[in-house]
């Protein structure tokens, strides 16, 4: 039996620079694994792909990614040995952090081990690039600068643990969606910060990183729903945000702190002075 966790990521900057010949754009941005993650457990049985989801034990469908994962792994490998997984989500679904993709990755890792299948660092991260645009990061972790659709990856000197709230209203947001209104409205690709970010996170500045948040998709899910420049707004005013972003396509939004003790009085802040009495989950957690 193997046990993993799989974190949750956000977005300290996404920029979008093109559209590639496959369909996918061409990201600019700096992902960073937080400390809220989701549990998968793994026990070896001799044939078949059973996923549940705890704490209800609900089977997972031939289209989960995590199944996907473990199949993908079998038809690459010619492997047919079994596995049952459990997976307790604690990360958003449809939320912008990646979940789907950070389980994805988990079971990668986890069955690359179980299975004994010794596939290198390389092969993993290109069969979890086959499975999705965030999963090579997922595999990854840490502070990653990426580009192309994700996949171009490099590794960032580690940030302090640095306090985060995430805010995810109560509604859930097609990626899809998002990028198709985004080409639909033709909008500009903003000048890039990117290296001047990158130098921030080298020197560890909270305050830099903070001034520098970006998300170029945010305008666009921002249109579709109010609550998230109300969120923003909140985060500022009430809970004394350094800085404030959506991650990846939303519709999570997240402030930064110094720490997680800062981090966590803003989430009760948050709670107490919501003015527009919005439906969220509010997680307080920290860069990890």
């Amino acid at each position: 039996m193997l046990e993993l966790l799989a974190p949750a990521k956000i977005n300290l900057s996404l920029n979008i620079t093109g559209i590639r010949s496959d369909g996918y754009h061409e990201l600019e941005t700096i992902m960073q694994t937080v400390a809220l993650a989701d549990r998968l457990v793994f026990k070896a049985k001799e044939s078949g792909i059973s996923i549940y989801y705890a704490p209800n034990l609900t089977p997972a469908g031939s289209d989960d990614l995590v199944y996907q994962a473990a199949l993908l792994l079998q038809e690459y490998t010619g492997c047919r040995k079994g596995i049952y997984i459990l997976l307790e989500k604690n990360i958003p679904v449809a939320a912008g952090l990646a979940g789907g993709s950070a389980d994805a990755a988990a079971t990668l890792k986890g069955l690359n081990q179980l299975w004994d299948l010794d596939l290198t660092k390389a092969q993993v991260l290109s069969l979890g690039e086959r499975l999705g645009a965030d999963v090579p990061f997922c595999l990854t972790g840490g502070t990653v600068l990426a580009r192309g659709k994700g996949e171009q990856l490099m590794v960032l000197p580690s940030l302090p643990p640095w306090g985060v709230v995430l805010v995810n209203p109560s509604f859930s947001i097609s990626t899809a969606q998002i990028y198709q209104a985004y080409d639909q409205r033709k909008l500009k690709c903003l000048p890039s910060n990117i290296q001047t970010l990158v130098k921030a996170v080298k020197q560890k500045d909270l305050k830099g990183v903070a001034g520098l948040l970006y998300n170029a998709l945010e305008p666009v899910t921002a249109s579709f729903y109010p609550e998230i420049a109300l969120i923003k707004q909140e985060l500022i005013a009430k809970t004394g945000a350094l800085g404030v972003n959506m991650s990846g396509s939303g519709p999570t939004v997240f402030g930064l702190y110094p720490d997680l003790e800062a981090a966590e009085f803003a989430a009760d802040q948050f709670t107490r002075q919501n003015n527009y009495r919005l439906k969220v989950n509010l997680i307080s957690t920290y860069l990890s």
